[in-house]
Protein backbone atom coordinates (compact mmCIF):
# COMPACT_ATOMS: atom_id res chain seq x y z
CA UNK A 1 0.00 0.00 0.00
CA UNK A 2 1.13 3.28 -0.54
CA UNK A 3 2.28 5.70 1.70
CA UNK A 4 0.03 8.58 1.92
CA UNK A 5 0.93 12.24 1.23
CA UNK A 6 -0.78 15.51 0.41
CA UNK A 7 0.10 16.74 -2.99
CA UNK A 8 -0.64 20.16 -4.43
CA UNK A 9 -0.27 21.31 -7.13
CA UNK A 10 0.31 25.40 -8.24
CA UNK A 11 -1.75 26.14 -11.51
CA UNK A 12 -4.96 24.33 -12.75
CA UNK A 13 -4.31 24.46 -16.35
CA UNK A 14 -3.82 21.47 -18.89
CA UNK A 15 -0.38 20.13 -17.60
CA UNK A 16 -1.62 20.89 -13.60
CA UNK A 17 -4.86 19.20 -14.53
CA UNK A 18 -3.20 16.61 -16.32
CA UNK A 19 -0.78 15.86 -13.55
CA UNK A 20 -3.34 15.76 -10.81
CA UNK A 21 -5.78 13.69 -12.44
CA UNK A 22 -2.86 10.71 -12.59
CA UNK A 23 -1.59 10.72 -9.38
CA UNK A 24 -5.25 10.74 -7.80
CA UNK A 25 -6.37 7.75 -10.10
CA UNK A 26 -3.02 6.36 -8.61
CA UNK A 27 -3.84 7.04 -5.50
CA UNK A 28 -0.57 8.49 -4.39
CA UNK A 29 -2.26 10.62 -1.88
CA UNK A 30 -4.35 13.63 -1.47
CA UNK A 31 -4.56 15.47 -4.10
CA UNK A 32 -5.32 19.50 -4.29
CA UNK A 33 -5.05 21.71 -7.28
CA UNK A 34 -4.41 25.49 -6.28
CA UNK A 35 -5.56 28.21 -8.96
CA UNK A 36 -6.16 31.63 -8.77
CA UNK A 37 -9.30 30.88 -11.19
CA UNK A 38 -12.35 31.08 -9.40
CA UNK A 39 -14.41 29.35 -12.26
CA UNK A 40 -11.79 26.07 -13.06
CA UNK A 41 -12.05 25.77 -9.22
CA UNK A 42 -15.71 25.47 -9.41
CA UNK A 43 -16.23 23.28 -12.03
CA UNK A 44 -13.23 20.87 -10.89
CA UNK A 45 -15.38 20.85 -7.57
CA UNK A 46 -18.44 21.14 -8.35
CA UNK A 47 -18.86 18.67 -11.55
CA UNK A 48 -15.55 16.72 -11.67
CA UNK A 49 -14.75 18.77 -15.17
CA UNK A 50 -12.41 21.25 -15.45
CA UNK A 51 -14.19 22.96 -18.20
CA UNK A 52 -11.74 25.68 -19.03
CA UNK A 53 -8.75 23.38 -20.47
CA UNK A 54 -10.45 19.98 -20.16
CA UNK A 55 -14.34 20.34 -21.02
CA UNK A 56 -15.98 17.00 -21.13
CA UNK A 57 -13.45 14.80 -19.72
CA UNK A 58 -14.68 13.38 -16.36
CA UNK A 59 -11.37 13.94 -13.89
CA UNK A 60 -11.13 11.64 -10.86
CA UNK A 61 -13.41 12.25 -8.25
CA UNK A 62 -10.99 12.59 -5.26
CA UNK A 63 -9.06 15.51 -6.83
CA UNK A 64 -10.01 18.43 -5.58
CA UNK A 65 -9.13 22.85 -6.52
CA UNK A 66 -8.89 25.49 -4.27
CA UNK A 67 -8.34 29.36 -4.65
CA UNK A 68 -7.20 29.34 -0.91
CA UNK A 69 -3.20 28.82 -0.77
CA UNK A 70 -3.22 28.65 3.20
CA UNK A 71 -4.08 24.72 1.84
CA UNK A 72 -0.88 24.42 0.90
CA UNK A 73 -0.23 23.59 4.57
CA UNK A 74 0.55 19.83 5.24
CA UNK A 75 1.97 19.17 1.52
CA UNK A 76 5.12 17.02 1.45
CA UNK A 77 5.55 17.60 -2.55
CA UNK A 78 4.11 20.54 -4.43
CA UNK A 79 4.37 20.59 -7.91
CA UNK A 80 4.77 24.02 -9.65
CA UNK A 81 2.64 23.88 -12.99
CA UNK A 82 2.38 27.83 -13.93
CA UNK A 83 4.22 30.03 -16.72
CA UNK A 84 7.79 30.63 -15.44
CA UNK A 85 7.49 34.26 -15.95
CA UNK A 86 4.79 34.58 -13.55
CA UNK A 87 6.44 32.04 -10.94
CA UNK A 88 8.40 33.94 -8.82
CA UNK A 89 5.85 36.72 -8.17
CA UNK A 90 2.90 34.41 -7.48
CA UNK A 91 5.02 32.01 -5.19
CA UNK A 92 6.70 35.52 -2.82
CA UNK A 93 2.91 36.29 -2.85
CA UNK A 94 1.78 32.85 -0.76
CA UNK A 95 5.24 32.28 0.76
CA UNK A 96 3.70 32.15 4.42
CA UNK A 97 1.72 29.12 3.06
CA UNK A 98 4.62 26.83 1.72
CA UNK A 99 5.89 24.51 4.29
CA UNK A 100 9.56 24.63 4.38
CA UNK A 101 9.95 21.03 4.09
CA UNK A 102 8.04 20.13 1.38
CA UNK A 103 9.49 19.21 -1.78
CA UNK A 104 9.05 21.74 -4.65
CA UNK A 105 8.86 20.36 -8.67
CA UNK A 106 9.21 22.51 -11.24
CA UNK A 107 6.85 21.72 -14.17
CA UNK A 108 7.55 25.22 -16.26
CA UNK A 109 10.19 25.90 -19.10
CA UNK A 110 11.61 28.62 -19.64
CA UNK A 111 13.83 31.78 -17.67
CA UNK A 112 12.46 32.22 -13.86
CA UNK A 113 14.26 36.01 -13.02
CA UNK A 114 16.60 38.03 -15.90
CA UNK A 115 18.74 35.15 -16.74
CA UNK A 116 18.64 32.58 -14.16
CA UNK A 117 16.58 29.20 -14.71
CA UNK A 118 13.46 28.67 -12.71
CA UNK A 119 15.54 26.62 -10.56
CA UNK A 120 18.02 28.56 -9.73
CA UNK A 121 15.40 31.08 -8.71
CA UNK A 122 14.09 28.89 -6.64
CA UNK A 123 17.16 28.44 -4.11
CA UNK A 124 17.95 31.61 -4.44
CA UNK A 125 14.56 32.56 -2.63
CA UNK A 126 13.44 29.30 -0.91
CA UNK A 127 15.08 27.33 1.38
CA UNK A 128 12.88 24.26 0.19
CA UNK A 129 14.41 21.27 -1.64
CA UNK A 130 13.83 21.40 -5.28
CA UNK A 131 13.89 19.53 -8.28
CA UNK A 132 12.88 19.52 -12.09
CA UNK A 133 10.50 17.18 -13.71
CA UNK A 134 10.52 17.75 -17.95
CA UNK A 135 10.19 15.26 -20.96
CA UNK A 136 7.83 14.84 -23.84
CA UNK A 137 4.87 15.20 -22.81
CA UNK A 138 1.28 16.31 -24.31
CA UNK A 139 -1.02 17.25 -21.31
CA UNK A 140 -3.78 16.00 -23.44
CA UNK A 141 -1.80 12.41 -23.87
CA UNK A 142 -1.04 12.54 -20.15
CA UNK A 143 -4.28 12.69 -19.06
CA UNK A 144 -5.68 10.23 -21.40
CA UNK A 145 -3.42 8.07 -19.70
CA UNK A 146 -0.83 7.68 -22.64
CA UNK A 147 2.26 6.39 -21.29
CA UNK A 148 5.09 9.45 -21.13
CA UNK A 149 8.23 9.98 -19.96
CA UNK A 150 9.73 12.64 -17.33
CA UNK A 151 13.23 13.22 -16.37
CA UNK A 152 13.43 13.80 -12.50
CA UNK A 153 16.39 16.42 -11.93
CA UNK A 154 16.78 16.28 -8.20
CA UNK A 155 19.29 16.88 -5.42
CA UNK A 156 19.75 14.03 -3.99
CA UNK A 157 18.11 10.30 -3.32
CA UNK A 158 15.97 11.34 -0.24
CA UNK A 159 14.13 13.72 -2.63
CA UNK A 160 14.28 11.66 -6.13
CA UNK A 161 12.59 8.86 -3.90
CA UNK A 162 9.84 11.16 -2.55
CA UNK A 163 9.08 12.16 -6.05
CA UNK A 164 9.33 9.02 -7.70
CA UNK A 165 7.23 6.90 -5.30
CA UNK A 166 3.93 9.07 -6.40
CA UNK A 167 4.55 7.68 -10.09
CA UNK A 168 4.74 4.38 -9.08
CA UNK A 169 2.23 1.93 -10.87
CA UNK A 170 1.24 4.37 -12.94
CA UNK A 171 1.20 5.75 -16.89
CA UNK A 172 4.10 8.02 -16.19
CA UNK A 173 7.40 6.74 -16.50
CA UNK A 174 10.52 8.15 -15.27
CA UNK A 175 14.27 8.45 -15.34
CA UNK A 176 16.76 10.08 -12.93
CA UNK A 177 19.72 12.74 -12.54
CA UNK A 178 21.26 15.10 -10.26
CA UNK A 179 22.12 16.77 -13.70
CA UNK A 180 19.35 19.16 -12.38
CA UNK A 181 21.18 22.18 -14.32
CA UNK A 182 21.28 20.09 -17.47
CA UNK A 183 17.72 19.87 -17.26
CA UNK A 184 16.76 22.78 -17.06
CA UNK A 185 18.98 24.08 -19.76
CA UNK A 186 17.80 21.71 -22.23
CA UNK A 187 14.19 22.27 -21.42
CA UNK A 188 14.36 25.97 -22.31
CA UNK A 189 16.44 25.29 -25.46
CA UNK A 190 14.46 22.70 -27.20
CA UNK A 191 11.97 25.63 -27.89
CA UNK A 192 13.99 27.51 -29.41
CA UNK A 193 15.37 24.91 -31.40
CA UNK A 194 11.61 24.15 -32.72
CA UNK A 195 11.24 27.46 -34.03
CA UNK A 196 13.97 26.85 -36.37
CA UNK A 197 13.00 23.30 -37.30
CA UNK A 198 9.12 25.22 -38.16
CA UNK A 199 11.09 27.30 -40.59
CA UNK A 200 12.89 24.81 -42.25
CA UNK A 201 9.44 22.68 -42.83
CA UNK A 202 7.60 25.50 -43.50
CA UNK A 203 10.17 26.65 -46.46
CA UNK A 204 11.15 23.07 -47.70
CA UNK A 205 9.20 19.57 -45.74
CA UNK A 206 11.65 17.91 -46.79
CA UNK A 207 12.61 14.68 -44.97
CA UNK A 208 16.31 14.86 -45.43
CA UNK A 209 16.90 18.46 -44.71
CA UNK A 210 15.05 18.47 -41.58
CA UNK A 211 17.24 15.84 -40.07
CA UNK A 212 20.52 17.40 -40.97
CA UNK A 213 19.00 20.53 -39.49
CA UNK A 214 18.11 18.94 -36.61
CA UNK A 215 21.41 16.75 -36.03
CA UNK A 216 23.03 20.71 -36.01
CA UNK A 217 20.39 21.75 -33.42
CA UNK A 218 21.12 18.67 -31.36
CA UNK A 219 24.63 19.14 -31.07
CA UNK A 220 24.86 23.21 -30.66
CA UNK A 221 21.96 22.17 -27.94
CA UNK A 222 24.70 19.90 -26.38
CA UNK A 223 27.25 22.55 -26.76
CA UNK A 224 25.31 25.02 -24.74
CA UNK A 225 24.24 23.03 -22.17
CA UNK A 226 27.80 21.99 -21.76
CA UNK A 227 28.64 25.96 -21.58
CA UNK A 228 26.28 26.06 -18.45
CA UNK A 229 27.94 23.05 -16.72
CA UNK A 230 25.28 20.56 -17.77
CA UNK A 231 26.65 16.57 -18.33
CA UNK A 232 26.39 15.11 -21.71
CA UNK A 233 24.76 12.06 -20.64
CA UNK A 234 21.51 14.43 -20.00
CA UNK A 235 21.41 14.62 -23.60
CA UNK A 236 20.07 11.18 -23.82
CA UNK A 237 17.20 11.23 -21.47
CA UNK A 238 13.80 12.03 -21.42
CA UNK A 239 14.87 15.55 -21.28
CA UNK A 240 16.93 15.83 -23.61
CA UNK A 241 16.46 13.89 -27.17
CA UNK A 242 12.49 12.92 -26.57
CA UNK A 243 11.17 16.19 -25.23
CA UNK A 244 13.44 18.27 -28.09
CA UNK A 245 12.35 15.54 -31.04
CA UNK A 246 8.50 16.07 -29.56
CA UNK A 247 8.71 19.68 -29.92
CA UNK A 248 10.73 20.31 -32.80
CA UNK A 249 8.31 17.93 -35.06
CA UNK A 250 5.27 18.19 -33.47
CA UNK A 251 2.70 20.48 -34.99
CA UNK A 252 1.09 20.65 -31.40
CA UNK A 253 4.23 22.31 -30.51
CA UNK A 254 3.46 25.94 -30.05
CA UNK A 255 7.18 26.69 -30.61
CA UNK A 256 7.31 24.98 -34.32
CA UNK A 257 3.85 26.73 -35.12
CA UNK A 258 5.71 29.64 -34.56
CA UNK A 259 8.18 28.62 -36.71
CA UNK A 260 5.96 27.25 -39.58
CA UNK A 261 4.39 31.13 -39.25
CA UNK A 262 7.89 32.87 -39.48
CA UNK A 263 8.54 30.47 -42.53
CA UNK A 264 6.09 31.00 -44.66
CA UNK A 265 6.21 34.84 -44.06
CA UNK A 266 3.49 35.82 -41.39
CA UNK A 267 5.98 36.69 -38.96
CA UNK A 268 4.72 40.41 -38.83
CA UNK A 269 5.90 43.09 -35.97
CA UNK A 270 2.29 42.61 -34.28
CA UNK A 271 2.23 38.65 -34.32
CA UNK A 272 5.76 39.41 -32.86
CA UNK A 273 3.92 41.38 -29.77
CA UNK A 274 1.29 38.84 -29.48
CA UNK A 275 3.24 35.51 -29.02
CA UNK A 276 4.96 35.76 -26.29
CA UNK A 277 6.36 32.07 -26.30
CA UNK A 278 9.41 30.61 -24.64
CA UNK A 279 11.23 29.84 -27.48
CA UNK A 280 11.51 33.42 -28.56
CA UNK A 281 11.88 34.92 -25.38
CA UNK A 282 14.61 32.09 -24.64
CA UNK A 283 16.33 32.70 -28.07
CA UNK A 284 16.65 36.81 -27.33
CA UNK A 285 18.16 36.24 -23.51
CA UNK A 286 21.01 33.05 -24.80
CA UNK A 287 21.75 35.26 -27.47
CA UNK A 288 22.36 38.56 -25.40
CA UNK A 289 24.26 36.90 -22.67
CA UNK A 290 26.23 35.20 -25.11
CA UNK A 291 27.47 38.61 -27.11
CA UNK A 292 28.33 39.99 -23.83
CA UNK A 293 31.13 37.12 -23.06
CA UNK A 294 32.26 36.36 -26.62
CA UNK A 295 30.82 36.17 -30.22
CA UNK A 296 28.04 34.35 -30.80
CA UNK A 297 27.85 33.17 -34.41
CA UNK A 298 31.18 31.30 -34.58
CA UNK A 299 30.27 29.03 -31.55
CA UNK A 300 26.69 28.47 -31.57
CA UNK A 301 25.69 29.68 -34.94
CA UNK A 302 21.95 28.85 -35.53
CA UNK A 303 20.65 30.42 -32.49
CA UNK A 304 22.85 33.70 -33.93
CA UNK A 305 21.06 33.44 -37.10
CA UNK A 306 17.70 33.10 -35.28
CA UNK A 307 18.06 35.85 -33.25
CA UNK A 308 18.34 37.81 -36.09
CA UNK A 309 14.84 36.17 -37.55
CA UNK A 310 13.26 37.39 -34.46
CA UNK A 311 14.58 40.83 -34.04
CA UNK A 312 15.99 42.54 -37.57
CA UNK A 313 14.44 42.92 -40.77
CA UNK A 314 15.11 39.73 -42.12
CA UNK A 315 15.06 37.79 -45.77
CA UNK A 316 13.16 35.06 -44.39
CA UNK A 317 13.60 32.99 -48.00
CA UNK A 318 17.52 33.38 -46.75
CA UNK A 319 17.35 31.63 -43.68
CA UNK A 320 18.06 28.15 -44.58
CA UNK A 321 20.54 28.82 -46.86
CA UNK A 322 22.10 30.78 -44.35
CA UNK A 323 22.74 28.13 -41.80
CA UNK A 324 23.51 25.44 -44.26
CA UNK A 325 26.66 27.76 -44.73
CA UNK A 326 27.56 28.35 -41.32
CA UNK A 327 30.90 26.05 -40.39
CA UNK A 328 30.33 23.63 -37.52
CA UNK A 329 32.06 24.40 -34.32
Amino acid sequence: MKEKNKISIIGAGTIGTAMGNILSENGSGEVLLVSIEESVVRSVNEQHINARYFPGYHLHNGLRATADASQLHGSSVIFLAIPSVSMLDYLGSIRINIPENAVLVNLAKGFGCGESTVVDCLKMNFNNPVCTLKGPSFAKEIINRIPTGFTLGHPGKEFASRVSSLFKGSTIYLDLTDDIQGVEILSILKNIYAIVLGIVDAQFNSPNLRFLILTRAFREMMNIMLYFGGREETLYKYCGYGDFTLTALNDLSRNRTLGLLIGKGFFTEHVSHELVLEGKTAAIIFYEKFTREAPVDKRFPIIGELYKVLTQKYDIAKFVSAVLEMDEP
